[in-house]
């Protein structure tokens, strides 16, 4: 079922911390469109590694309104501000909605490992513009390793994606 079904475009809503999930599905059952794209995430703890379902964009639900509807969005449990551009409510092209599905089907099956890794260890880059370059781990970021990389005797400070290395054996 759809709210309005004139004139409706996508617009995204930041959310409160952690809510992505509840507050699609509170939208949902007031018959708007919502799109809340989730990946599976390998996470590890000290003691346990597990695949848990993870927004893929933290904070943002996109749905899908005529911008006439966007306080009834805002008074649901959840909701904080819809996302603006240059001072008017951003729009979402339904192309760029498609193009993140399409890219979530081919990668579908994939699991996303959010991995640490200490400094001074050494990693491998596997692919990219540094592929088979070795460095040693300065710091990270939630998903990237800041690596030094010694070539012709300087070193090269590199920020490259965990997901793009590998401990060197």
């Amino acid at each position: 079922m759809q709210k309005n079904a004139e004139n409706l475009d996508w617009h995204a809503f930041y959310t409160k911390p952690r809510t992505e999930k509840k507050l699609a599905e509170r939208l949902r059952a007031k018959g708007f469109e919502v799109y809340a794209p989730t990946q599976t995430v390998l996470k590890q703890w000290s003691d346990r590694k597990k695949m848990v379902e993870e927004p893929l964009f933290r904070s943002y639900v996109f749905v899908q309104i005529n911008y006439k509807d966007y306080l009834e969005i805002l008074q649901t449990p959840g909701a904080v501000a819809i996302v603006r551009w240059l001072g008017r409510p951003a729009v979402i092209r339904d192309e760029e909605i498609v193009a993140i599905k399409e890219f979530l089907k081919l990668s579908s099956g994939m699991a996303i490992e959010l991995r640490d890794f200490k400094k001074g260890d050494q990693l491998r880059v596997k692919h990219g513009n540094l592929e088979n370059a070795v460095g040693t781990v300065v710091r990270q970021t939630k998903s990237k390793v800041i690596l030094e990389i010694e070539k012709l005797g300087m070193a090269l400070y590199a920020e490259v994606p965990k997901s793009q290395v590998e401990n060197t054996p």
